[in-house]
C-alpha cells in the first residue's frame, strides 16, 4: 500500500489498516486521527505534523520515522518501535507506550505528560528539555540518554534504569528516587527539591558536607 491509497480509504471512512506496509511513504501533515495501525511497518515514514490523536499503533515499526511536531496524543504504542526515530516536538500527552522500543530516539522538546512509559527502553534516547510531568517510567531503561534539562515533576521512576544518564538542570523535583539505578550519574546539577533518593546518593552527600567542612575549616 502506498500514502495516496491510504489516504482515499481513509477519507471514504475506512479506518482499520492492520498489519500494512507504508516503509518510507511520506503522511505528513495529514489528518488520521484514530486510524488502527496494529503491527504496522512505516519504518523511515515521514509522518512529521500529521494528526494521529487517538490512533492505534501497537506494535508498530516506526524505526528511523520521521514524527516531527507529530499528535500522538492519547495514542495507543504499546511495544511500538521507535528506535532512531526523530520525534522532536512531538506530542505524545497521555499515550500509552508500555514496552516500547525508543533507543536512540530523537525526543528534544517532546510532551509525555501524562504518558504511560512503563518498561520502554530509552537506552541513548535524546530527551533534552522534554515534559515527561506525571508520566510512569516504571522499570524504563533510561540508560545513557540525555535528559538535560527534561522536567521529570511527579514521574514514577520506580525500578527506573538512569544508568550514566546525563541530568544537568534535570527537574526531578517530587519524585521518589530510592528504587532507581543511578550509577555513574551526576545529580549535582538537577533540581531535587522534595525527591526521596537511595541511601547510597545520600551517603554520598554526607561525605561531600564532610569533605567541604574539613577544607574549609584548615583555612
Amino acid at each position: 500500500m502506498n500514502a495516496a491509497d491510504l489516504i482515499e480509504r481513509y477519507q471514504a471512512g475506512e479506518l482499520d489498516f492492520t498489519q500494512v506496509s507504508l516503509r518510507g511513504e511520506n503522511l505528513s501533515e495529514f489528518c488520521l486521527s484514530r486510524i488502527n495501525l496494529d503491527d504496522s511497518d512505516l519504518s523511515e515514514a515521514n509522518l512529521s505534523a500529521s494528526n494521529l490523536k487517538d490512533a492505534n499503533l501497537t506494535a508498530a515499526t516506526l524505526n528511523a520515522a520521521t514524527l516531527w511536531r507529530t499528535d500522538l496524543s492519547r495514542a495507543d504504542l504499546v511495544r511500538v518501535n521507535f528506535n532512531q526515530a526523530v520525534l522532536v516536538r512531538a506530542n505524545l500527552a497521555f499515550a500509552n507506550l508500555c514496552q516500547a522500543r525508543l533507543m536512540q530516539a530523537d525526543l528534544r522538546l517532546v510532551n509525555l505528560c501524562g504518558a504511560d512509559l512503563s518498561q520502554a527502553d530509552f537506552t541513548g534516547a535524546d530527551l533534552r528539555y522534554a515534559d515527561l510531568r506525571d508520566a510512569n517510567l516504571k522499570g524504563a531503561d533510561l540508560s545513557k540518554a540525555n535528559l538535560t534539562g527534561a522536567n521529570l515533576s511527579g514521574v514514577n521512576l520506580s525500578h527506573t534504569l538512569l544508568t550514566k544518564a546525563t541530568l544537568s538542570r534535570t527537574d526531578l523535583s517530587y519524585t521518589d528516587l530510592r528504587t532507581t539505578s543511578m550509577e555513574g550519574v551526576d545529580l549535582r546539577y538537577a533540581n531535587l527539591m522534595g525527591a526521596h533518593l537511595p541511601e547510597s546518593v545520600l551517603n554520598l552527600q554526607q561525605v561531600s558536607k564532610r569533605e567541604l567542612a574539613m577544607s574549609s575549616g584548615g583555612h
